[in-house]
């Protein structure tokens, strides 16, 4: 009689036997990994270089651009925050932004509630109107919202463009908190009724506590797209005393250019950076969490 001997089985070319065999996709996630993190310098050199010039003077700016400064200039922010008028057009856009996201929040929220839970004729109308308006150029209707709002008599004026904004933020605001709603769960809004709870109560109690990762999210989007807005406040804030930060710093580039105070110019920008990058660094972990609740529930 002869052994039986087992031989292990065939393998494929280059791996050993045993050995887990090769995951797919390997080669793509590489290549994600490298495309972000190219993304990621591509943004981030940008944004290091203008706070490093705005500590420069203007000579080093225009002999030495790529090296740090001999000593950190830090009259430069001071005079870019009151001489060239940063710190008016900093409370402006606080004004204009702040009163926009709270009215934006308040009826995006109501609005989008009404048409996720609740059933009436012409809930799909509505809906699919608010989704249009997110197609919609603004470009297009500058120019019949700028005779609207001159004959409310709102140009130049902080109402006149809170309203704007908030008309303008809306259509988003809506399409994205009507999928979070959707999610939530029927059964607590239930309890709530049973218990004596008014539509009211149900929503501010109940509906709105639950939705806070998708309000916190939506919140900073909207703050960050309202925030670096210039084409609205350009057609409808022509007082200069009431420029907001896009429109100051438009108008700071020129003057500073001609004056050739480029220290003073990256000092005015880097303010103007500072809010967005403090959104996206103190909030980034609620913008991930908003994002995939709707995906979890």
């Amino acid at each position: 009689m002869t052994a039986v001997v087992d031989r292990p089985a065939p393998t494929a070319a280059g791996t050993r036997p045993g050995s887990p065999p090769p995951r797919p996709g390997r080669g793509a996630d590489r290549a994600a990994h490298l495309f972000l993190v190219g993304w990621a310098v591509l943004v981030t050199v940008p944004l290091l270089w203008a706070v490093v010039s705005s500590l420069k003077t203007d000579r080093e700016i225009l002999t030495s651009p790529w090296t740090l400064p001999a000593q950190p200039q830090f009259d430069n922010w001071s005079r870019a925050w009151t001489q060239a008028s940063i710190g008016g057009y900093f409370l402006n856009s606080a004004i204009v932004v702040g009163g926009a996201l709270v009215l934006t929040m308040l009826l995006g929220s109501l609005l989008a509630y009404a048409l996720a839970r609740y059933s009436f004729p012409g809930n799909r109308l509505l809906y699919y109107l608010f989704v249009a308006g997110i197609l919609f150029p603004v470009f297009l209707a500058l120019v019949p919202l700028f005779f609207v709002v001159k004959q409310l008599g709102l140009i130049g004026t902080y109402p006149g463009l809170i309203l704007v904004y908030s008309a303008y933020a809306l259509p988003f605001t809506v399409f994205f908190l009507h999928s979070f709603f959707r999610t939530l769960p029927t059964a607590i809004a239930e309890a709530a009724f049973l218990d004596g709870c008014s539509h009211s109560g149900v929503f501010f109690r109940v509906m709105l506590p639950l939705a806070r990762p998708g309000l916190v999210s939506i919140a900073i989007f909207n703050f960050l797209g309202l925030w670096n807005q210039y084409l609205l406040p350009l057609v409808l804030n022509p007082d200069p005393d009431r420029y907001v930060l896009a429109q100051g710093l438009a108008a700071l580039s020129v003057s500073q250019g001609y004056r050739s105070d480029w220290s003073g110019l990256f000092a005015g920008l880097t303010i103007a950076m500072l809010p967005v990058l403090a959104a996206y660094v103190l909030f980034q972990r609620q913008i991930r969490s908003g994002l995939t609740a709707g995906a979890v529930r």
